[in-house]
């Protein structure tokens, strides 16, 4: 390095922040320029200047300098690493638009005069990334179209790393072309300029879910100290550098280092953002944001409220170590970390004794109770789960907490990632639908909390009761977020508040994954009946963020809000809702019908009519075959040199596992929802109307009557479905997939306080249950008409053993209310 200092390490991204070595580096910087250029039209030719100008950078805690419009001689580079400071490097990609379009340049000129740009600064120590362009015109955006800029912008990522691989590449965006879709990006840039606090916060939010897995810059903000004046716009740089910041924000550049500013070949006289005035004497806005710099991300004056990080595990010897290192480098002042030992088999109690925390050793119990024992062994106001297969980022309990400082929220959580370098059956996992994702109703508050990044005020859980212990693998976190919003308490999220997560590294291990996650489902349907349709499907309010998202077959297309003749200052991308046709080729009932008709074409072998299926088990066939592939073809894997043959092997697997998913959740659904399986000991009735009275000499409203039969049967582990305004049933049951039962009361007052109670259930077969056994009685029919006997005694099995599931779940589901009848008569009597 000139001047004899250490060589700058080149910085990398981590999930939402930059790195320099294994320091994490906040970009507080300026922007510099553009000068008024010389008689050869270069517009940094003062060196002298230049260099007084990064002494006084640097001595007022800013590190970053970026230079938007024009690219930076070597010199100028130079100077910035003796100084400690980083260049963030224009190649001004918006300004080669027009010639492109007019035919005046094609698009190898273009990758011609970029790829020269990037060779002159490739490798250089200071720099901090390559930014494509500045803010392309909306008009012209518009004029071209989404997809066409989109791909203008990929093509250029695509040379810098050609030239440069381990270069960071970003593209600076504004709101005005917000809806540009940049996924391949290392930073996600933005210039904002809000002169509301609450507003510029609000953007934020949703900046950071634009973003989603990469950091965010604010590579401009500031205000015009002219028409301000020098102490508003001091007070309004010190909150926006301050809010950027507590947002999660990776860095701030302020617009701009000086008054100094020349553009369109004239000096701009009416404007003053500049935090030093022309002849570079400070302005108070200098002084406001060295002191917010300084503080960066948090002021060291909050006070910091204690947290108990508990870590449940069994049998996480693989990857506990990696927790334990990660939660040892925390940079929080008073935090405990407890470790849940679930009766495990392996060295997890060996290796977590290695590490200052309090280890608790309990017989297997499962994960919710696990939870539950952290819980009471916790002395922090604010309890922080994260799984012995996560580790945190450094400053994962700092965002947290300040989230809880600064609202009302019960609970806090954040993102969870996946680390690089698990392989490439991990890379596709988490890249496969079915993986801990959270659930947004705003851009910064949770309808869910992903168990492996979820915190808690201690006060608000345990009036909850904790969690629920029937959840011994999953499903709990969703409960508890549920219970919390029951009870009127919000959930917020914090996207800086990031922890690493392992995904499964084999396909057995997703495959056993997604089983539990199915019985989970089962398990929550049955608590909680209203969070599901008809169909047993979960009906989020909000919605869902993270890799693996389904993308479902439609013809409707994402439509932009540009605004009356494009003029609107924030044009954002509107995608369509997915519909429940567009959906239905990845739920498991899809699955089940493909596997009937997969099951009915192969009896064609024995009578021959049933070849007449083939087309159907086609069309049925393509629709989750398709949208596996274009799922799997929406993915995008490391930028790593990776030769195709690998990249499409990871796409056939991702695609595999779209395909597999479904399956799985299926397996796990029937699984967990036939009756016999549930806690408790089983009751079997036959399945036919009964009806049962009750005599009581203690008068009570009827509707607190069934409440209370609602609660013994949720108790029971029932699935509870109560009659809406136009039913003549009270109650619902669910036996299972098949099958289920209805409770009807009605009440004679016979004065005195006393009632005559009447309580009639009877079976009810479910739609699909009914239209199975019709469809294969019918075939079976059909075949023995035929003298296909083979092929009808096969179709009569199967429609005796679907009759067979269905009274087995009818009399599950009468078995349930007759207990809980009978129950409610103790309870008058």
């Amino acid at each position: 390095m000139p001047g004899g200092g250490p060589a700058l390490p080149r910085p990398h991204v981590r999930g939402k922040f930059v790195f320099t070595g294994d320091a994490k580096f906040y970009v507080r910087g300026v922007s510099y320029g553009a000068f008024r250029p010389d008689a050869s039209g270069h517009e940094f030719h003062a060196l002298d200047v230049i260099e007084r100008d990064f002494i006084q950078m640097a001595a007022n805690g800013i590190n970053t300098v970026r230079i938007p419009h024009t690219m930076p001689p070597r010199p100028l580079l130079e100077a910035a690493e003796r100084h400690g400071l980083r260049v963030m490097v224009g190649l001004s990609a918006e300004q080669h638009l027009g010639s492109l379009v007019d035919g005046k340049m094609g698009m190898p000129e273009i990758e011609a005069l970029v790829r020269s740009k990037v060779r002159e600064c490739a490798g250089q120590p200071a720099l901090l990334c390559y930014a494509l362009g500045n803010e392309i015109p909306a008009p012209m955006a518009r004029w071209l179209g989404r997809s066409k800029i989109e791909r203008y912008l990929k093509r250029l990522y695509q040379v810098v790393k050609e030239e440069d691989p381990d270069g960071l590449v970003t593209y600076v965006n504004y709101p005005t072309t917000e809806y540009l879709r940049l996924p391949f990006l290392d930073l996600v840039c933005f210039n904002v300029y809000l002169e509301s606090r609450p507003r510029f916060e609000a953007y934020l939010g949703r900046l950071q879910n634009i973003a989603g897995e990469r950091p965010l810059i604010m590579s401009e903000l500031g205000l015009d100290g002219l028409r301000n004046g020098d102490t508003v716009q001091a007070r309004s740089l010190d909150w926006q550098v301050r809010t950027a910041f507590a947002a999660g924000c990776a860095g701030v550049v302020v617009f701009s280092w000086t008054d100094e500013w020349y553009r369109q070949g004239h000096d701009v006289q009416d404007w003053a953002f500049g935090l030093t005035r022309a002849d570079r004497t400070p302005k108070p806005a200098l002084k406001a944001v060295r002191e917010a710099f300084a503080e960066v991300p948090f002021p060291p004056s909050l006070k910091w409220p204690r947290i108990s990080v508990v870590v449940c595990t069994y049998n996480g010897a693989r990857t506990i170590r990696d927790c334990m290192e990660g939660l040892k480098q925390l940079a929080y002042p008073d935090y405990e970390v407890i470790v849940v030992d679930d009766g495990s088999a392996d060295a997890t109690a060996v290796i977590a004794r290695e590490y200052d925390c309090r280890l608790i050793q309990t017989e297997n119990r499962g994960l919710a109770s696990a939870r539950n024992t952290g819980l009471k062994a916790a002395t922090g106001e604010i309890v922080a789960y994260t799984d012995d297969d996560a580790y945190p980022d450094p400053h994962w309990l700092t965002y947290l907490a300040a989230m809880f400082l600064s609202t009302s929220h019960a609970a806090v959580g954040g993102p969870n990632i996946a680390p690089p370098g698990d392989g490439p059956i991990a890379e596709c996992v988490a890249r496969a639908p079915g993986g801990p994702v959270h659930v947004l109703l705003s851009d910064c508050e949770a309808e869910h909390l992903p168990g492996c990044n979820m915190a808690f005020r201690k006060d608000r859980l345990e009036a909850i009761g904790g969690f629920d212990p029937q959840f011994r693998t999953a499903g709990d976190d969703v409960d508890v977020c549920w219970k919390l919003q029951e009870r009127g308490w919000t959930l917020g999220f914090s996207a800086a508040a990031m922890v690493w997560h392992h995904r499964r590294n084999s396909v057995r291990a997703y495959w056993r994954q997604q089983i539990g996650y199915g019985r989970a489902e089962a398990m929550l349907e049955r608590k909680w009946p209203t969070k599901y349709n008809g169909s047993g499907h979960a009906r989020w309010a909000g919605r869902i963020y993270g890799n693996g998202l389904i993308y479902t077959l439609s013809w409707r297309r994402a439509r932009i809000y540009h605004g009356t003749w494009g003029i609107a200052a924030y044009q954002s991308l509107y995608e369509p809702a997915p519909t429940m046709i567009g959906s239905l080729p990845q739920t498991p009932e899809w699955y089940l019908a493909l596997a009937i008709l997969l099951g009915l074409s192969t009896l064609s072998l024995v009578w021959s009519p049933l070849k007449l299926l083939l087309p159907v088990l086609v069309v049925v066939g393509l629709p989750p075959l398709a949208q596996a592939c274009l799922n799997a073809a929406r993915v995008s894997f490391s930028d790593r040199p990776m030769t195709r043959a690998a990249r499409l092997r990871r796409w056939f697997l991702t695609a595999g596992l779209y395909l597999l998913q479904p399956l799985a959740r299926l397996r796990g659904l029937t699984y967990a929802s036939v009756p016999w399986r549930r806690r408790g000991t089983p009751v079997l009735l036959p399945p036919w109307p009964r009806t049962f009275t009750i005599w009581s000499e203690h008068w009570q409203d009827p509707d607190q009557r069934l409440r209370c039969i609602e609660a013994d049967l949720r108790a029971a582990g029932a699935a509870v479905r109560c009659g809406g305004d136009y039913d003549r049933w009270d109650l619902e049951i669910g036996g299972g997939l098949l099958g289920s039962a209805r409770l009807l009361m009605a009440v004679e007052d016979h004065g005195a306080g006393t009632q005559f109670l009447r309580f009639r259930w009877w079976p009810r077969g479910s739609r699909r249950g009914i239209a199975l056994i019709a469809l294969f009685a019918a075939l079976a029919g059909a075949a023995a008409a035929a003298r296909a006997w083979a092929a009808g005694t096969i179709l009569a099995a199967v429609t005796l053993a679907v009759v067979l599931c269905v009274v087995l779940e009818c009399a599950g589901a009468a078995g349930l209310i007759a207990r809980a009848v009978r129950q409610s008569r103790t309870r008058v009597g």
